[in-house]
């Protein structure tokens, strides 16, 4: 059985403990790695490879200048690269570096091992629940919203031809 800090606790007061306790965990992480938990969270979106401007915008809901100025100060630090979408040469992929991406992996591993153990104490069926009422909760908001929840997929950057092009 897992002990409950404040019995009742009413819907509300329980979404915005989460959602400090989520933010916490990139807090605690990204000091770890020397980043900020924004940093953490745009290097933790491009592990699984490239990803447009306008993907990241609405992955991690900011306006288009917030993330411009977040890619540049990671970019300063030697931690992601811009390179050019194939789709549209009017647009860039932001990329991990070498660097970035050691410091990406480690922090995805450890916010997705600190976020596993803060419900590992929960019975399988209450983290099937959890699982399945945060994702009802997600989708609810993007119908309504037209905001997205999802992690963008990676995008190809284009490959230096004979000419550079």
């Amino acid at each position: 059985m897992v002990a409950t800090e404040a019995p009742g606790l009413s819907l509300t007061e329980a979404l915005v403990r989460l959602a400090h306790l989520v933010q916490q965990v990139y807090g605690d992480v990204s000091r770890e790695h020397d980043l900020t938990p924004q940093q953490a969270q745009l290097l933790c979106l491009l592990v699984d490879g490239p990803i447009g401007m306008s993907g990241l915008t609405r992955a991690l809901h900011l306006e288009k200048s917030s993330l411009t100025g977040l890619v540049d100060r990671a970019e300063k630090r030697g931690l992601v690269a811009r390179v050019r979408d194939a789709r549209d040469r009017r647009a860039c992929l932001i990329e991990l570096t070498g660097a970035g991406a050691e410091i990406a992996t480690r922090a995805h591993d450890g916010v997705a091992a600190r976020l596993e153990r803060l419900a590992a104490g929960l019975p399988a069926r209450q983290r099937e629940l959890l699982t399945g009422a945060v994702g009802a909760i997600l989708a609810e908001d993007a119908a309504r919203t037209g905001r997205t929840w999802s992690r963008p997929e990676p995008e190809e950057p284009v490959k230096a031809g004979v000419n550079g092009r």
